[in-house]
């Protein structure tokens, strides 16, 4: 038996043996026959020809992958080797051992066969060479494993490769055997330099042992090998593993020990997802923000107008632009989404020409110019970087092009693509006037007037006309959504929901905001049980304790205990964010507004150095994020809660 011995990490050179015995033009490929392994150290260099049964590096430092070497080659950037998998026990999925219908040898290996495996692999992650024969005392193979069973292995797959442009192997000497054997002096030189920690296949396995990359899922092995190889490169090249045979050792192996660095994975679910074992589970699971509802109750009038004008710009093949507003939370973008799906349906049925949809959020964008990099990678899958991908975009949508579709492009949060000079804005509204675009562009933003509050006027004149605004949902609509999402399922009493739906709707008129407070009120009549109330269902207690829940936060309390000139500040704040439509202002502007609210309340204005202190303050407590500047009127305030919060607190105050 052969046992491997932990030494220091070395570092592996890798270089050709000679010159290319064949090339490929078209692929810019050069083969070689063999390959040397100088290791940092050693004397002796290690060889790997064609034909011979080698080491590749995975994850399990203990068990490495082995593997038939057919051909080598290099595109000029990199060696890369093509081989024949073979697989240990240890790495066929556990439920599908038993199919061996034996004990497997300790040394016994399969021969893998499995179209859909990559056999490709980075040449410098290879070990060494390993013998594989007949013999118990090395590694041997006698049976084929093809993912689903284990069967005879035909020797005629055990063949050795020929390189490309090489003579026949009656010219070269007698036909390899289907099992070799190779020199164990040769065997020994070829491992130099190459260890791993533990024993490498011999003793008994672990049932509780994990599954190598290389098992079930070896898809992607070759693929994570290289990647892994890479890091390795970049973390430094004398951090390096390597294997020696030690023919001396024949005592049995310790227990193979986990990988230090083993990549941490989600366990695949055993059994379906858990039904709602009761009603107000099953509610619970409806009321949820991110549930598709079956319809948009309430926006029957937005989705047939959003939907008469992108089918008509379909139909024409014509462009055009549409600006839709609304406060969060009153269903701006699943309406859209839901305009969306019907037209594609309809473009299923050939009603309407096909069109290419692709969505965009300003939130998700670190700059406003990355716009133009996920649009065209979406378009065109290719990546370029701001400047570039504006170009081309520019040119795509004013050359002419017969069998063009049309292009609809959603831009959510649009707001959050304000630059100062507005070029991001200005091409977004200007692409659909070109002739040749055939572009459609639905821009999403929670304020109605930002065309005439921050745009300038050449990007508000590319707008258009075509708006489109949703207004804050009302009681009866709330109730109408949250009846509807539950579609007959009785979990809440008539009054507790129209409790909800009253508050919400006083408030901000925010869906999200009332769905959320259900679900809440679901929840603690789950945990109260039949105490407060004996109908099983949520009742007015429960909302109540909901709605106190949700709007008695740490941050609601430190705005009511705020003094006076603090409070003005903050709905200084939110009145200067409404004004500009952002989410950001300066400390000059809100300033300003925090003076003319003073003016209204019958309260001496504050001067700038009081403002300041008031604004720190605010800041200290986090109810404010503040960017620094070196000039204190330009210091940039943010909100770090919501304003239906802040506004809550003021009014309940």
């Amino acid at each position: 038996m052969s046992r491997y011995i932990t030494r220091l990490r070395m570092r592996r050179t890798y270089k050709w043996n000679g010159r290319p015995v064949g090339e490929d033009r078209k692929l810019k490929r050069q083969y070689y026959e063999s390959m040397s392994i100088s290791v940092e150290g050693k004397t002796e260099d290690a060889t790997v020809s064609l034909g011979q049964y080698i080491l590749i590096e995975g994850d399990d430092d203990d068990n490495p992958f082995v593997a038939q070497l057919l051909k080598l080659y290099t595109d000029g950037k990199k060696k890369t080797a093509v081989l024949q998998w073979f697989v240990r026990m240890c790495e066929v999925p556990q439920n599908k051992r038993k199919l061996l219908g034996r004990d497997p040898h300790p040394q016994e290996i399969f021969f893998y066969q499995d179209r859909s495996c990559d056999n490709e692999v980075d040449g410098e992650t290879i070990l060494g060479a390993v013998q594989v024969g007949i013999s118990r005392d090395i590694l041997f193979v006698k049976l084929l494993w093809d993912t689903k069973s284990f069967r005879a292995l035909d020797p005629e797959l055990m063949q050795p490769p020929q390189s490309p442009k090489s003579p026949p192997p009656s010219s070269r000497g007698p036909q390899t055997r289907a099992l070799p054997t190779p020199d164990p002096s040769v065997m020994k030189r070829a491992m130099s330099g190459i260890l791993t920690r533990g024993s490498m296949s011999t003793g008994k396995m672990s049932s509780s042992e994990a599954e190598s990359l290389h098992s079930a899922s070896k898809l992607s092995a070759a693929k994570a090998l290289s990647a892994k190889r890479r890091s390795q490169a970049v973390s430094g090249p004398q951090v390096r593993k390597k294997l020696d045979l030690c023919s001396e050792c024949h005592t049995a192996p310790a227990t193979p020990r986990t990988p230090r660095h083993a990549t941490p994975s989600i366990p695949s679910r055993t059994a379906p997802a858990r039904k709602p074992g009761n009603v107000l589970e099953e509610a619970r699971a409806r009321l949820h923000v991110s549930s598709v509802p079956e319809s948009l109750p309430c926006r029957e009038q937005e989705f047939q107008d959003i939907y008469n004008f992108v089918e008509s710009k379909v139909i024409d093949g014509t462009g055009g632009c549409m600006y839709i507003s609304g406060v969060p939370g009153t269903g701006k973008t699943a309406t859209v989404h839901e305009v969306i799906r019907s037209l594609q349906q309809s473009a299923e049925q050939d009603e309407i020409p096909h069109f290419r949809f692709i969505e965009i959020n300003g939130m998700k964008m670190t700059d406003p110019h990355q716009a133009y990099v996920q649009i065209l990678q979406k378009l065109t899958d290719q990546k370029a970087t701001p400047d570039h991908a504006a170009a081309l975009l520019e040119k795509r949508f004013s050359a002419p092009a017969p069998k063009k579709e049309t292009v609809v492009l959603l831009v959510d949060e649009l707001d959050l693509l304000w630059t100062r000079k507005q070029n991001v804005m200005y091409n977004l509204f200007d692409w659909p006037t070109r002739r040749n675009a055939r572009l459609v562009v639905l821009t999403i933003a929670n304020t109605m007037d930002l065309p005439e509050r921050i745009m300038i006027n050449r990007v508000a004149s590319r707008l258009g006309l075509t708006r489109m605004s949703f207004q804050p949902y009302t009681f009866k609509q709330l109730q109408q959504i949250i009846t509807s999402r539950l579609n007959r399922v009785k979990a809440f009493e008539e009054d507790a929901l129209q409790l909800v739906s009253r508050k919400v709707a006083a408030l901000s008129g925010d869906a999200r905001r009332c769905l959320d407070i259900c679900r809440r009120a679901t929840e603690i009549c789950e945990h109260s049980g039949s105490q407060k109330n004996s109908s099983g269902l949520v009742g007015m207690s429960h909302v109540m304790e909901a709605l106190d829940e949700m709007f008695s936060s740490s941050y609601i309390s430190a705005i009511r205990c705020a003094s006076v000139q603090e409070q003005l500040f903050l709905r200084a704040v939110i009145a200067e964010f409404r004004r500009l439509g952002l989410e950001e202002a300066t400390f000059q502007q809100v300033f300003v507004q925090h003076q003319a609210l003073c003016r209204v309340e019958g309260l001496q204005p504050a001067n700038v150095s009081e403002g300041l202190t008031v604004c720190q303050r605010l800041g200290s407590c986090r109810l404010l994020l503040l960017e620094g500047s070196r000039l204190d009127l330009f210091l940039r305030i943010r909100l770090n809660v919501s304003q239906d919060d802040v506004l809550y607190a003021l009014k309940a105050d």
